[in-house]
């Protein structure tokens, strides 16, 4: 099956193409960005964007991994949003990040909400659950927003650059919906 492509009112989430490895380079390298995620480095090296869109087919037709660019018509590449699949038990964890000068504008609630939708009738989903840096609190109220429930906190659960730091976990059942 190939990498979806879904509509929104305002994104087209489509697959990752090597042109938009300068993209994915200079806004999920911004320190901004890096800083509030689990798993972006900083500085974000030569190479790295293209090793990490170089893998989104074969994760995807391995049933793993399931990543698509957000995309406005306006500005092109604004973020990312991705499922981190486990399908024997029918669930994912939802991961994304958002470009800095598209912060503020709903892209994030909104592509999340799409790709929710996404994993619960296609992928016949149970559970979809997400994590935050507490220190993030907007993400949280991303994850608040597509009506997850918190679930709690995770007290020093992964160290960032050095730092022990809380993470929040939410989720959303198919059945809450």
């Amino acid at each position: 099956m190939p990498l979806p492509t879904l509509i929104t009112e305002r994104l087209t989430l489509r697959p990752f193409a090597l042109n938009d490895v300068s993209a994915v380079q200079r806004l999920a390298g911004d320190h901004q960005v890096a800083s509030t995620t689990l798993t972006i480095p900083h500085p974000y090296e030569d190479g790295a964007a293209e090793e990490w869109i170089g893998g989104h087919a074969s994760q995807w037709v391995a049933h793993e991994f399931l990543a698509l660019a957000a995309t406005t018509a306006e500005d092109g590449l604004v973020g990312a949003i991705s499922l981190d699949l486990s399908l024997p038990h029918r669930r994912a964890e939802l991961g994304y990040w958002i470009g800095v000068p598209f912060w503020n504008r709903g892209y994030a609630t909104e592509a999340s909400r799409a790709l929710v939708e996404y994993g619960f009738a296609e992928l016949d989903l149970n559970r979809i659950e997400a994590q935050y840096l507490i220190r993030n609190p907007a993400s949280g109220r991303v994850l608040e927003k597509l009506g997850m429930m918190y679930e709690g906190v995770r007290r020093q659960h992964i160290v960032k650059w050095g730092v022990p730091e809380d993470i929040g976990l939410c989720s959303l059942l198919v059945s809450d919906r």
